[in-house]
């Protein structure tokens, strides 16, 4: 499979990742910083895999399927603990993690 075929993947993982960078620093401006442990830990865990899913998508690497599907559980959890929280941050993540969930199961297909 080429890259090009991963295109709507990739761009979904980019705009995840971007989406859970800014919410987790976000977080860390937040005032109860100890209820957001939680999101800031798979906020980052999140920006990380989408970022490495994106980079095996456009090598064509051979795992690119497993690490989606690994992608789309992380991006899954990171959604339900961002929507727990009112912070408009949180639920734009939420959104973003969702959508890059449904992305990659597709794509892992």
């Amino acid at each position: 499979m080429s890259h090009e075929s991963f295109q709507k993947c990739i761009e979904e993982c980019l705009r995840c990742m971007v989406a859970c960078n800014h919410c987790y620093t976000a977080c860390l401006e937040e005032q109860d910083i100890e209820m957001m442990k939680e999101c800031i830990r798979l906020d980052r865990q999140c920006a990380d895999i989408c970022n490495f899913a994106a980079q095996a998508m456009s090598t064509n690497s051979r795992y690119a399927s497993e690490i989606c599907r690994i992608c789309a559980e992380v991006c899954e959890a990171c959604g339900n603990e961002c929507k727990k929280h009112d912070a408009k941050h949180c639920q734009e993540c939420a959104e973003a993690c969702f959508r890059c969930a449904k992305a990659c199961r597709e794509m892992a297909a």
